[in-house]
């Protein structure tokens, strides 16, 4: 069995036979957000089923590709379909992507996702940046023999969120007129939508949003030293009780599409800052 060092290097070589990238940005596309693929000049798609070792997303909403360009004049790499636990990938698969990135040049991570409302405050289609996380994964991608040379035994999270990429991103916003909010996203597996118990115990427990991606990979890229920064745009409140109502994929596509030329169109302008 290859060593995660070895299957790095026969993926990496593999994406240098296609094209000879230098992305110093990574940027996650959640649901509904492969618009932004649309601004990237220059680029070069290479579908995951092509590239050794990577798995192929499962999700309808996800496109399976990775896409290497330039936004704004910056080199970025774009993960366009995640992948996810409740796919029935381990969390090693499915934060695979991120030391390849780290191997490609990437020092900072921008993760973006669709996610509930667990605060009242929050409506559709808010933008909010994430500042902290509570982990309701059961498995952690770091767990199992640690390699020194990549990171360390016990990462601290203390710092996990870029407090500087946030204070730009929020500069940013303001003089953009675009309303950005701050705060906490609670992870968990899926595939299934919360009940109301859950809601109201996620909101005690006090985050703002709840979702079923972005942590692992956060883990990860902060076990590697990379900076990060994540925005979610809710899809839909679900607490109180009393506004819950049944909610499907289309539905939050919907509502996603309709504020991502917000968040697209920020983080156009946040990047050359970085």
């Amino acid at each position: 069995m290859l060593h995660l060092k070895d299957k790095l290097e026969e993926t990496v070589a593999a994406i240098r036979t296609i094209t000879s990238p230098t992305p110093k940005i990574g940027i996650v596309l959640g649901t509904g957000l492969g618009s932004l693929e649309k601004k990237l000049e220059n680029t070069t798609v290479i579908s995951y089923k092509d590239i050794p070792h990577f798995p192929v997303s499962t999700v309808a909403s996800h496109a399976g590709k990775l896409v290497f360009g330039k936004l704004d004049g910056v080199d970025v790499a774009l993960v366009s379909g995640r992948f996810h636990y409740y796919e029935g990938y381990s969390m090693e698969a499915l934060s695979y992507y991120i030391p390849v990135l780290q191997k490609l040049g990437v020092g900072t991570m921008i993760f973006t996702n669709a996610a509930g409302a667990v605060n009242p405050h929050y409506q559709a289609g808010d933008i909010v940046a994430i500042e902290d996380h509570i982990n309701f994964f059961p498995m952690n991608p770091l767990r199992g023999p640690n390699d020194e040379s990549l990171g360390p035994r016990f990462p601290d999270l203390s710092l996990t969120y870029d407090s500087n990429i946030l204070k730009t991103a929020q500069d940013l916003a303001s003089e953009l007129g675009i309303a950005i909010r701050k705060g906490v996203y609670f992870g968990w597996q899926g595939p299934s939508l919360e009940t109301p118990a859950e809601y109201r115990m996620i909101h005690r427990l006090g985050a703002d949003m709840v979702g079923m991606s972005t942590i692992p990979e956060v883990l990860v890229a902060k076990y590697l030293g990379m900076r990060i920064a994540a925005f979610s745009i809710i899809s839909n409140v679900s607490f109180p009780k009393s506004v819950i109502r049944e909610t499907t994929l289309d539905e939050v596509i919907e509502v996603v599409n309709g504020a991502s030329g917000k968040l697209n169109q920020l983080l156009s302008s946040l990047l050359p800052k970085l």
